[in-house]
């Protein structure tokens, strides 16, 4: 594990703090900004289709009341999920799994899509999200890197498309990541930078894991963690890039 060939740095949910969260203008504004590697969330609607959105709830995000897994993906789709960021999303729509893939592989992104199952709906959003992946990317593209708090949804993905890559997202690594790592056949290990030791960081990266660090707003901190050897760094500011 000792390579990785994936970018440094990766526009947090899609565009960072410049765009609104997991939206196809959130991945075209971070892609505008020169990064070549996008990560946003993935949680099924009622009737079960993918769709980009991190909480449970629409309130934060859209015009929309409620659960996300209460509401069908017609009407999820029609909520106004840019006006809270600012007046020029206006309009802009939750995507579909489908389309933020496509918008991907147009603008030749790379990409990790977190899957942030809603309670109940472990195994149905790891096994659906990976499978509409792995029969829409091209075999000779590198595919997107899954992962998730959830391990149970990651497992899932792992038995209905083995061949995508996943990683293990942890706020605090624990003591026995190593184990964690190889139970569910993860290739990367990521997580809250501010929570990560000095010590637990060198021990990562001895082992040759690709370690990547969410979300690390601070130009002074990303030098220290790049020096250190983390492979990936999460952000919301996409001035830090340059």
């Amino acid at each position: 594990m000792n390579t990785w060939p994936r970018p440094l740095w990766i526009a947090h949910r899609g565009g960072g703090a410049a765009a609104p969260e997991n939206t196809l203008a959130a991945i075209r504004t971070g892609a505008a900004a020169g990064f070549r590697m996008v990560e946003f969330d993935v949680m099924l609607s009622r009737d079960g289709v993918p769709l980009l959105i991190h909480d449970e709830t629409l309130e934060r995000t859209t015009d929309g009341a409620g659960l996300v897994c209460e509401h069908d993906s017609a009407a999820l789709q029609r909520l106004d999920a840019g006006s809270w960021h600012g007046p020029a999303f206006a309009g802009e729509r939750l995507p579909a799994l489908e389309q933020a893939l496509d918008l991907l592989l147009a603008l030749d992104l790379d990409a990790n899509i977190e899957i942030k199952p809603a309670r109940g709906f472990e195994q149905a959003t790891g096994e659906t999200a990976a499978r509409l992946i792995a029969a829409r990317w091209p075999a000779e593209r590198r595919p997107p890197l899954l992962s998730s708090f959830d391990f149970p949804a990651l497992d899932a993905a792992r038995r209905v498309a083995p061949q995508l890559p996943r990683g293990l997202l942890f706020e605090e690594v624990p003591e026995d990541w190593r184990a964690q790592m190889q139970a569910h056949d993860a290739i990367s290990l990521h997580c809250d930078h501010s929570r990560l030791s000095a010590d637990r960081l060198r021990d990562i990266v001895a082992a040759g894991v690709p370690l990547l660090c969410y979300t690390v707003n601070d130009a002074a901190r990303a030098e220290a963690l790049i020096a250190a050897g983390v492979r990936g760094l999460f952000t919301d500011r996409l001035d830090l890039l340059t």
